[in-house]
């Protein structure tokens, strides 16, 4: 059996909210954005979750979801952000909505099967990237959907995709929603179906975000389950199946972990390094909600009979957190046609040129201009990342910068700062000795004949 225990696994559902509390959970992945719809791979000695990205303002009650991260890690506990690898913008097709998505490796390359709105015939559609490495880049592999609604018995909705190769070679791909799972086996290409799309059966309770993998000879689908048994109504718990077969039928084992502090959830099971895990989505981090959501995991452990215990939800300690996303932005100046809210967005650009979400900017001013966060109780905040506009027209990367407080009644300069850096196409880090305040204030001067701009700016705890 192969080690590749990949995690695709959807949520993408919109389930009615209701009132619960929150369960605990161990630490995010990040809390510098929200993360969401986990897809778990290891490929040598690095764990890679390649998540969805949460973008709903505060209060939103839609998804607001535009790419996807891909996050690598070599002891399952700290985790870089290697940035947005995929987007839906390399879906010429498509129009909307980077939903969940896997990466399933197969003859020396990576497909990235991915939940999409498309322009054409059906709502949701599921396209299909490649790339050389895990990382990517990635670009479209077919140039049109492999899976929507024109596809033969497919689903309600068709979201949620999770790919598994077999010690054959035989590759099958899971999704769907509404109680509609599907499955199909895979031609080589990774790009076509191999024979008829199946509704398989014996599988209790299915809601969406199926996520399949193989133990002791032994195939094992877990999903999100919609049903008073096991969740508050408009909640999902994660029930699982087994089977002898990879297309079923399949016989309801149980729950393997409760409702958590999202009304989606979206599994991913994996072994590492000798260690199982349970990835997963909670509503956890600062400013989370059902629409801002945050990827998580927790260890997994099994039964003598090849049963899985219940997932236990723990708490830990939080990395850094994004406060910028509860905060208000405000500025001595921005010209009329940039937009200063797109400094708090928890987009992640693709260069100091991608102002695609919009960008803050001050042209056609010099000097020094300034950007501020306001917090309606104090904050401590330790550090702060710039990712700074530069469009090669008025707007160019800054001579210097520095970071100042509110001490209560005056601003003052913050103490200990390290280098306030001004390189392009990255996100600057800038750290100093913590401060309690309410506001917090970047200073930016300008180079002689140009004016300044900011795509992202994080204040960490």
């Amino acid at each position: 059996m192969r080690r590749r225990w990949v995690t695709a696994l959807a949520g993408a559902l919109l389930l009615v909210a209701a009132t619960a509390g929150p369960a605990p959970a161990a630490a995010p992945i990040t809390t510098a954005i929200y993360t969401a719809d986990p897809a778990a791979l290891v490929v040598g000695d690095t764990l890679h979750l390649y998540t969805g990205h949460d973008e709903a303002p505060t209060g939103g009650t839609n998804f607001v979801m535009r790419d996807w991260h891909a996050f690598t890690s070599t002891d399952a506990t700290t985790f870089t952000d290697r940035g947005a690898k995929l987007s839906v913008q390399a879906f010429s097709w498509a129009g909307a909505d980077a939903w969940a998505a896997e990466v399933e490796p197969r003859g020396g390359k990576y497909y990235w099967y991915a939940s999409v709105n498309g322009n054409g015939a059906g709502w949701m559609d599921i396209g299909v990237a490649v790339a050389d490495n895990p990382l990517g880049p990635f670009t479209d592999a077919k140039g049109g959907p492999l899976i929507s609604d024109s596809t033969p018995n497919s689903s309600p909705l068709n979201i949620d995709p999770t790919v598994f190769t077999d010690d054959d070679g035989q590759v099958y791909m899971y999704w769907g929603s509404y109680y509609g799972l599907r499955a199909a086996r895979l031609n080589p290409d990774m790009t076509s179906i191999n024979g008829s799309v199946i509704t398989p059966s014996g599988v209790s309770n299915f809601w969406e975000a199926p996520w399949m993998f193989k133990r002791n000879g032994t195939y094992y689908l877990a999903y999100a389950a919609n049903d008073s048994a096991c969740s508050a109504p408009g909640y999902a718990c994660i029930r699982y199946a087994t089977a002898s077969n990879p297309l079923g039928p399949w016989t309801h084992r149980g729950v393997v972990m409760d409702q958590v502090s999202s009304t989606t959830n979206h599994p991913s099971i994996i072994e590492f390094k000798g260690q199982w895990y349970m990835v997963y989505h909670n509503a956890a981090s600062p400013g989370g909600g059902n629409f801002r959501r945050s990827v998580t995991m927790d260890k997994l452990y099994w039964n003598a009979d090849g049963t899985m215990q219940k997932v236990v939800q723990t708490t830990g300690p939080a990395g850094p957190a994004n406060l910028a996303l509860s905060a208000t932005p405000s500025t001595s100046y921005v010209s009329p046609w940039e937009t200063l809210g797109a400094v708090k967005d928890g987009h992640t650009p693709a260069s100091s040129a991608d102002h695609g979400n919009g960008a803050y900017g001050n042209w056609d001013h010099q000097g020094t201009e300034w950007i501020e966060y306001r917090w309606p109780s104090a904050q401590n905040i330790g550090k702060i990342e710039t990712y700074w506009f530069d469009d090669n027209l008025g707007i160019d990367l800054p001579a210097s910068c520095q970071v100042q407080y509110w001490n209560g009644s005056a601003y003052v300069n913050v103490p200990g700062q390290s280098a306030c850096g001004v390189a392009a196409n990255t996100f600057n880090l800038t750290s100093f000795t913590p401060v309690s305040t309410t506001r917090l204030r970047l200073s930016i001067t300008s180079k002689p004949g140009y004016s300044t701009g900011v795509l992202e700016w994080r204040a960490l705890s």
